[in-house]
């Protein structure tokens, strides 16, 4: 047996080994980000301004029993957008105003009555 030799092939297979892993690296950083971009493709953006009526999701909902009751509540207009998300609401029964975070709520649809017919709009109120 020819030590040096074996030696030599001991360190070309760690080589490769290496080129393995850092292929695996790099195919499972491609992976991510195209799941990323597929996920974020389907997501909604939001736009909100003063004024604007949005519902809130009621996230302590799951202590009460009830299939019919909404998860929902609301409308409240916006009263100030902070940044990082935060929004400031106005509860229209009392007249005051909280804090909220800005993914917990969706624009409200108002229904107008036509001519016969019941149309669901976006409210602008700026």
């Amino acid at each position: 047996m020819d030590l040096e030799k074996m030696g030599e092939k001991h360190l070309l297979q760690l080589n490769e080994l290496e080129e393995i892993w850092d292929e695996a690296y790099e195919n499972a950083k491609i992976y991510k980000e195209r799941t990323k971009r597929y996920h974020d493709k389907g997501l909604i953006r939001k736009s909100l301004y003063l004024g604007m009526k949005v519902l809130l999701f009621d996230s302590r909902f799951k202590l009460f029993l009830g299939k019919l009751k909404s998860k929902w509540s609301g409308p409240f207009p916006i009263v100030q957008i902070f940044p990082h998300g935060v929004v400031e609401l106005l509860n229209p029964r009392t007249d005051e105003t909280f804090k909220v975070n800005g993914h917990c709520m969706k624009p409200y649809l108002e229904e107008v009555q036509g001519k016969g017919t019941i149309e669901c709009i976006h409210v602008h109120n700026p």
